[in-house]
């Protein structure tokens, strides 16, 4: 129609599609939920229409999957109508009410041990499926069983006003299902990027590629770090989110690479004059940026550095907590 919106679906005979089907997994967030359920509905239908047709499982693995997996709910004693109902669950999200996938709390306070921590935070926010007919419901074995079978995870960007290491929600959905997907199949699924920012011309790239496209695009410009420092306290916060959402990247589907963090390091801490502006407009985020590097080094993410270097951020830690201490002797009452 003249507004574009999709409001309905036609499913394509394999002859015309030229390849089997895809079976596709939702993991949607909380605002999605919230704003877009004819979406879901929509989305929901057509997965129950798709597992509903007479093909061969090469043509169809969603048809295929799902015949099987009745089969063995219903061996674990739930009736043919509950688990068909649970075989075709494709949308996952967090409960009802609940925003996010978990994951930025234990990044912030540094509370997990290894990838497998922040996998299953992943897990226990996002094992509740939405259908037309039902939300939020708790399905942690069916979403267990859909993260057993996933070789993809795929990332979508409609604009271009920001980008992955702009927000914490990028690392929390893509980082935390590839993290929670290793965990379940004992292998890495292939992560991927897609940049929909130019509708007529959108591109996929790996996951990699775009972390080393953004990195040298905005993280070390120089032209984007001086446009961060006109903005004082708030530019220096947006440098150190920018490392901290990179190093979350890496930690839950390690795809940086080492020279970004030495390059991350040299641009925002071991420049003299951006060393200066970030001390004199916000000292606690040069301390925790300096803290988070060092971090990825004590966490084997950065594993090619020099000792110089440690010793270095080890030293702005220092410093700076100095700094600090001295502009709150400074506070009066």
């Amino acid at each position: 129609g003249v507004s574009r919106r999709v409001v309905d679906f036609e499913i394509l005979p394999v002859s015309i599609l030229g390849r089997p089907r895809v079976d596709v997994t939702l993991r949607i967030s909380g605002f999605f939920r919230d704003a877009f359920p004819n979406l879901i509905d929509l989305f929901d239908n057509a997965v129950k229409a798709v597992a509903a047709l007479d093909e061969t499982p090469a043509q169809n693995p969603i048809a295929d999957r799902v015949q099987q997996e009745i089969a063995t709910w219903q061996q674990q004693g739930l009736t043919l109508e509950e688990a068909a109902t649970r075989s075709q669950y494709r949308i996952f999200g967090s409960k009802p009410g609940a925003y996010g996938a978990g994951l930025q709390g234990l990044i912030e306070s540094q509370n997990w041990e290894t990838e497998a921590d922040l996998a299953q935070a992943y897990i226990n926010w996002s094992a509740y499926a939405y259908t037309n007919k039902a939300e939020g419901i708790a399905a942690p074995e069916a979403f267990n069983q859909r993260l057993g079978n996933m070789q993809i995870v795929l990332q979508n960007q409609d604009n271009r006003e920001h980008d992955l290491l702009d927000s914490d929600d990028y690392y929390q959905f893509q980082g935390g299902l590839t993290a929670a997907i290793k965990q379940v199949s004992g292998k890495a699924p292939e992560a991927y990027f897609g940049d929909n920012s130019r509708t007529e011309n959108p591109k996929v790239r790996k996951l990699t590629e775009e972390i080393d496209r953004v990195y040298r695009s905005r993280v070390v410009n120089p032209k984007w770090i001086a446009g961060a420092m006109r903005h004082g306290y708030k530019g220096a916060s947006e440098m150190a989110a920018t490392l901290d959402f990179l190093f979350a990247y890496d930690a839950t589907a390690n795809c940086v690479q080492d020279f970004m963090y030495k390059g991350v390091a040299d641009a925002y801490l071991f420049d003299e004059t951006v060393r200066e502006f970030i001390e004199q407009n916000n000292p606690w985020v040069q301390r925790d940026m300096a803290e988070r590097l060092l971090e990825a080094n004590q966490r084997g993410l950065w594993e090619d550095v020099e000792l110089g270097t440690l010793e270095r951020l080890k030293l702005i830690v220092n410093e700076a907590e100095g700094v600090i201490e001295s502009q709150g002797n400074l506070i009066e009452f």
